[in-house]
């Protein structure tokens, strides 16, 4: 029987050992384990790969977030505009700057932030907005951006699932006043443990977050302001700088698995696939559908050796940590639709034709049984 996994990085190692082993080797030769010369070098090539002058590596793309917002100025008593569906770290790092999210639902087809949306929510006390490049796509970014301008308000984007997505021909992360990555290691582009990254323009602000994320000096046992201990380590960054060379090369063939998901998956009446956005590039970290009876089919694939993941299950606004927020259930119809029927097929650059056909077959045998499948995944409009 094929074994289909959710994902598969030990397929990605083997491709790239030889590669990697001499590097590995330097860095323990080097023992330059925390921050260092490792970390410079990817820093310089990942800022190049955004098209954006800076990037700073740190310990985790939650980090990345925390300290754009921390070295923009976002504290207590600030307001920071998001999404509920995406992972809760988007809405940590907002909460441990002292600041409150506040969310506005996504669009039904993209599932990212609907911008008509954002204007009402902004209040005397909104300073930022994070939208969120969700499974691999942007954020429609043109008319967030001038939402923001209008009102004089930071933009920061969540890229740390967009790895190479492209809007209108720009990188995701080059676009607002910075970008935030992780590496956690099933990302597109993906570190050998934690790690993350923040792109940007503003050298004020990209020195400001090197000193935050090294206790807050300017130089060594000189603290110029209370910072933390968030560097990138030096292993990552040689594993990064190995990976990025690649990273293209696995984004296209995400891409061609996600269009033969498409063709063998077209037709079937009760599922709703991913959609391109015209303004985007999408390099499916996350190939996600909306079926019916979600919870049941993911269990029925997993019977025959399917993985299958759900991103995300609860909405934010719905977790028990964020309910001094005070959000209702229907708050944002949208995002709770999709958690309930968003679904996570397999999606990796390594997956064979067999095994992408033996998802396909499997859902649609799935699709037909009616005591698997109950009703239809509410439409995307």
């Amino acid at each position: 029987m094929t074994h289909v996994p959710f994902l598969d990085l030990g397929a990605q190692y083997r491709s790239i050992r030889e590669e990697l082993t001499p590097v590995l080797q330097s860095v323990m030769e080097s023992t330059a384990f925390a921050g260092g010369p490792f970390v410079a070098g990817f820093e310089k090539e990942f800022a190049a790969y955004c098209g954006c002058e800076q990037a700073i590596g740190v310990s985790s793309g939650t980090s990345a977030l925390w300290l754009a917002l921390v070295g923009l100025g976002v504290g207590p008593g600030d307001e920071v505009i998001t999404t509920p569906n995406t992972f809760i770290a988007t809405a940590e790092a907002i909460s441990f700057c002292g600041a409150t999210p506040v969310f506005v639902d996504v669009d039904p087809v993209t599932y990212t932030m609907d911008p008509d949306l954002l204007e009402p929510a902004i209040t005397a006390r909104t300073k930022a907005i994070i939208p969120v490049h969700l499974y691999g796509q942007p954020a429609d970014m043109d008319p967030i951006l001038a939402v923001a301008r209008r009102h004089g308000l930071i933009v920061v984007e969540d890229a740390c699932q967009a790895h190479g997505a492209e809007y209108k021909s720009r990188k995701a992360g080059s676009l607002g006043d910075a970008g935030c990555f992780s590496f956690y290691p099933g990302k597109n582009l993906g570190a050998y443990g934690e790690a993350g990254a923040v792109v940007t323009d503003n050298a004020e602000l990209a020195q400001r977050i090197r000193m935050l994320r090294d206790h807050g000096q300017s130089e060594k046992y000189k603290h110029a302001c209370i910072g933390w201990n968030d560097r990138m380590d030096g292993l990552q960054g040689a594993v990064l700088s190995v990976k990025l060379r690649h990273l293209d090369r696995w984004n296209d063939a995400r891409r061609e698995r996600a269009d033969f998901y498409d063709e063998l998956l077209e037709d079937l009446p009760q599922i709703v696939l991913p959609r391109e956005a015209r303004y985007a590039k999408h390099t499916y970290h996350i190939y996600a559908v909306r079926v019916p009876s979600r919870d049941k089919l993911l269990a029925a694939l997993n019977s025959q050796g399917i993985g299958g993941g759900i991103h995300y299950p609860i909405p934010i606004h719905l977790q028990k940590a964020y309910e001094c927020l005070g959000y209702a259930r229907g708050s944002f119809p949208v995002a709770e639709d999709s958690a309930r029927e968003v679904l996570s097929l397999p999606m990796y650059p390594e997956l064979t034709i067999e095994q992408l056909e033996k998802v396909a077959d499997a859902l649609a045998a799935l699709l037909r049984t009616r005591d698997v499948v109950a009703a239809s995944p509410t439409p995307a409009s």
